[in-house]
């Protein structure tokens, strides 16, 4: 498949604007897609944004994000070396692998391989309210197809080529957006069961397993593959399968780190899909072969309550201090 390159249009002028006391304010801040009329938050579709321009999405401001966050455990580190067929699991950690403070990463973001992610950034007042203002801004389009938002997350990933982001999938909507530098990000249809299995996106919605979600080769061309700098982002459903890279080709002096960030979120949609993948996993164990969600809406209805009796029982009988994230 040829690369997707994304479409650059005017940045939208930073004023809230009005037309009628009953219309919302459009955000200041906010992201849009190439082709309104098309979108659908069912389908992978490129999109536009202003927020590589917010004050506190800049570098400095991010520096000390992340010593907010380090604390709570929302940092991540990445092994020196991994590729885009890694484990997620095997090669993210808590703490910078050679030791460093976090002032020390920041200080020499411009080593190639340097790797940091700040997770859920929403715990920083002022970040959730700029979430707020990312999720408003699409909140029109997103409620045409998929009502009822909930769970705004955001995290943003900064690296310095040659670097990478394994192959994996995530639970949440995601709104890709790339803040500085340049990425390239493939995206993979996320009902594409030879690229992931049900059963495998059952095993992650379930237990968060991505043991068996694995980057096959001979399947990269069905991906959408965009090439990505400040300013362009990419809109992807729950379990999308995804990677990303960033290459040496466009660094400069003075410029030469990546930053992009996942505003991510649920909907009433995402929380039924996972209560079918709930009671989808028992019905395989029992030697089934169930049909995965968003085939059939009636089935869906039908199997969410269950699904969802299911994962409550689950958390009794485990003394689980939780459910998995969209099983609520």
């Amino acid at each position: 498949m040829e690369p997707l390159k994304l479409m650059v249009d005017d940045v939208p002028t930073h004023h809230a604007a009005q037309s009628s006391s009953t219309e919302r304010p459009i955000p200041s801040w906010r992201v849009w897609p190439n082709q309104p009329a098309q979108f659908t938050a069912r389908h992978i579709c490129p999109i536009r944004h202003n927020l590589h321009q917010h004050p506190l999405l800049q570098l400095p401001q991010l520096a000390q994000l992340a010593k907010t966050l380090m604390p709570l455990g929302q940092c991540r580190f990445m092994t020196p070396g991994a590729t885009q067929s890694s484990a997620l699991g095997d090669v993210l950690h808590n703490a910078s692998p050679d030791g460093r403070s976090i002032d020390e990463v920041f200080a020499n973001l411009d080593e190639p391989g340097s790797w940091i992610a700040l997770y859920n950034v929403e715990a920083e007042p002022r970040y959730a309210a700029l979430l707020a203002d990312i999720i408003g801004s699409a909140h029109p389009l997103l409620e045409r197809t998929q009502p009822g938002i909930f769970k705004v997350s955001g995290y943003v990933f900064i690296s310095t080529p040659p670097s990478v982001t394994p192959f994996h999938i995530d639970r949440e909507n995601n709104f890709w957006l790339q803040l500085l530098g340049r990425k390239t990000i493939n995206v993979w249809d996320h009902t594409d069961r030879d690229v992931v299995s049900a059963r495998d996106v059952e095993n992650f919605i379930l237990f968060n397993s991505l043991d068996d979600v694995k980057l096959k080769d001979e399947l990269r061309s069905r991906s959408q593959e965009f090439h990505a700098g400040p300013g362009d982002g990419v809109y992807f459903p729950s379990t999308s399968p995804h990677m990303t890279r960033s290459e040496r080709d466009w660094v400069r002096p003075g410029d030469g780190v990546s930053a992009s960030m996942g505003v991510v979120f649920y909907t009433r949609e995402t929380q039924r899909s996972a209560r079918v993948y709930q009671l989808n996993h028992y019905l395989r164990r029992a030697g089934l072969t169930p049909r995965p969600p968003g085939q059939s809406r009636l089935r869906d209805e039908l199997k969410a309550p269950l699904g969802y009796m299911l994962a409550q029982a689950r958390r009794r009988l485990h003394h689980l201090a939780y459910t998995p994230p969209g099983l609520e």
